[in-house]
């Protein structure tokens, strides 16, 4: 699956890791980290052979804030930078109202840019 995105659209492989929570790759093309994992439990509820979209991360400038605002919406906190398993470029892992994970962090994932400054001077 990663040498297919390599070929298709000039993805770089930018890191390969084997942890707790799963092995795989990291691909970008200086702005989008695709993860392509293999996970070793079943977070997402859908077993072990599921294929498919697992979940997305979202550059945000205060983790903290976003987390509360996504759970005041209907999210659900699933895990956090805290969890002594916590491996990967997430800070905080959260499940949409509809059951879509997905990560938050302030730092851009490898091979990634930061927030723009304008987005961050816009927030403050």
């Amino acid at each position: 699956m990663a040498d297919f995105y390599i070929k298709a659209f000039d993805f770089k492989n930018v890191r390969t890791s084997d942890g707790p929570l799963a092995y795989g790759h990291h691909l970008s093309d200086g702005t989008i980290d695709l993860a392509i994992l293999r996970f070793k439990t079943d977070q997402i509820g859908k077993g072990m052979d599921y294929t498919g979209l697992h979940h997305f991360g979202i550059l945000v400038e205060d983790v903290d804030q976003a987390a509360k605002k996504v759970e005041g919406l209907g999210g659900k906190h699933y895990m956090d930078q805290a969890n002594p398993e916590r491996t990967g470029g997430f800070e905080v892992k959260l499940y949409g109202p509809e059951g879509v994970l997905f990560d938050v962090a302030e730092h851009p994932w490898t091979g990634t840019e930061p927030l723009p400054a304008r987005v961050k001077e816009a927030a403050e």
